[in-house]
């Protein structure tokens, strides 16, 4: 293999390790699993809360219960939970960095059962409620996303941290595809409110799951790091990366990487979100953080989200039970591509994922306007081929985009700036999606399929701006990609002090001009 293009099995191969190479038969790395499954949380339920409110727009008794909300409650109700996540996102930051990754989560989920409550047992249910219930379940759900997807990188093996890190996000197609059928469920089963009531009180599922399981699951190693407890850190990475093995070289290691990292960075409680601004390689961290933010909302998946009904009706899907059906499966679809670009992220680069995205994505894209202006002119059939670009269309998006959102602005923050970085992208994404929210459905209207072409041109401006923006971050530690962006003075394990430094083929690739 040529120099940086290894996985990262073998730029840590030439460290003795305490462990299986297989994960699933080593005890200390099952026991990780719980963790892992911990970070994981935070996007199943943010898929659940994200594909609710669609499934219960369907359901004609939630409008009877809201009573027949005007247009623009309407897009107050659909936009309340972005509007919740945006202001608790920085204080979530803070939060997260001042008392822990688990400390943060708990809180999250605390929250968000609150607002889930409200409305599952709110009487009677009106437009207000609906919109207060969901801006305290926004603010709950940012809470858990800024503690746990940076959590779940924090304390991954290092062999297994690209997969586990990609999958975090892409975990959110479990939480939808539960969400729809489980609404589907409730609709074709009840014959009352609680065709609506249960699928929002079963929004405490994931946060009772989580809140049971957060007292048996480590702290992030690197937070612990951050505050001194170095020994804490030490116990808990040979606990769980080499079953108990104090001395293990991997071990020693890792911890020797944080410490130097966090040294450099002059530890993670003088850093603020003016840090952004003041060094060429965050400034170059902060573009790449907005543009993947935005780029997640603009490239067209959220219109076409929009136009899907009407595609259904167009063809002849007009039942709402079969709608509901073809929208759980295309979930599913999704998930699935999700899951496959988060297991070969690592083997493939993630550039060469988000390129062959963006084009695949430009490729579909153009077929779904091209069909659609055919049928704007008479042409039936075309809507057919629609049905089937969608499919095509949003697996190209789903194996980059949705797998690589939180996990690659994770990757190229320092520890530092992880939770604030994290935090601003869910700004950007929030914000893009909330001016989707208001502003589609009038472009779409007055344009109809003309409207595609923004969109179209948003996507070669994305590709372009990946292609000569993003860096390649594969083979390396989350402590080594800091090289790519702030030099060699940065290297947290320097090749001529340290004994388990970089293997002599990969020091090019942490030494850029």
């Amino acid at each position: 293999m040529t120099a940086g293009t290894e996985p990262v099995q073998t730029g840590i191969a030439h460290l003795k390790n305490n462990t299986d190479p297989k994960w699933w038969l080593d005890k200390g790395m099952r026991k990780l699993s719980l963790g892992i499954f911990v970070g994981f949380c935070c996007s199943i339920q943010t898929g659940y809360d994200g594909a609710l409110i669609a499934s219960l727009l369907a359901n004609p008794r939630f409008w009877v219960a809201l009573g027949n909300p005007s247009a623009t409650k309407l897009g107050l109700i659909v936009a309340s939970q972005s509007m919740g996540t945006i202001p608790g996102l920085i204080p979530s930051a803070i939060l997260s960095d001042l008392m822990g990754r688990r400390f943060g989560q708990m809180c999250g989920y605390l929250i968000l059962m609150a607002g889930a409550n409200t409305l599952a047992f709110a009487s009677p249910l009106s437009p207000n409620y609906m919109i207060a219930g969901r801006v305290i379940i926004g603010f709950g759900s940012g809470m858990t996303t800024i503690a746990g997807a940076p959590y779940t990188a924090e304390i991954a093996h290092p062999r297994n941290r690209p997969q586990a890190t990609a999958l975090v996000q892409a975990c959110f197609f479990i939480g939808s595809v539960t969400s729809a059928f489980v609404s589907l469920g409730c609709f074709m089963g009840i014959d009352n409110d609680w065709s609506w009531r249960l699928p929002l009180l079963l929004h405490n599922v994931m946060p009772i799951t989580v809140l049971s399981l957060l007292y048996f699951v480590p702290e992030s190693p690197r937070w612990l790091v951050s505050k001194g407890r170095v020994d804490e850190a030490h116990q808990i990475l040979a606990k769980y990366h080499a079953n108990g093995k104090m001395d293990d070289e991997l071990v020693e290691w890792e911890l020797a990487e944080i410490q130097r990292a966090l040294q450099i960075e002059e530890v993670a409680k003088t850093t603020k979100f003016s840090t952004f601004f003041k060094t060429k390689g965050n400034r170059w961290r902060l573009g790449i953080i907005v543009l993947t933010g935005l780029s997640s909302q603009w490239v067209g998946n959220g219109i076409i989200t929009l136009y899907v009904v009407s595609i259904l009706n167009s063809v002849g899907i007009t039942n709402p039970i079969d709608q509901k059906i073809y929208n759980g499966c295309l979930q599913i679809w999704n998930g699935i591509s999700a899951i496959s670009g988060a297991l070969v992220c690592e083997r493939y680069g993630r550039r060469k994922m988000w390129l062959t995205s963006c084009i695949s994505q430009f490729i579909s894209y153009s077929i779904i306007t091209l069909c659609s202006a055919l049928y704007a002119n008479g042409n039936h059939a075309a809507g057919y081929v629609v049905l089937a670009g969608l499919f095509l269309y949003f697996a190209s998006y789903a194996i980059a985009f949705t797998p690589l959102l939180l996990a690659y602005p994770i990757e190229i923050l320092p520890f530092s700036l992880r939770s604030k970085g994290v935090s601003l992208l869910l700004i950007c994404s929030l914000s893009a999606t909330l001016i989707n929210t208001f502003l589609n459905p009038i472009a779409l209207e007055a344009l109809e399929w003309k409207f595609y072409f923004v969109f179209l041109g948003v996507q070669v401006l994305v590709t372009a701006l990946i292609y000569f923006y993003f860096p390649e971050t594969q083979g390396h530690s989350l402590e080594e990609i800091a090289v790519i962006f702030d030099g060699p003075a940065s290297k947290a394990t320097p090749d001529d002090a340290d004994d388990f430094a970089a293997p002599a083929e990969r020091r090019p690739t942490l030494d850029p001009q």
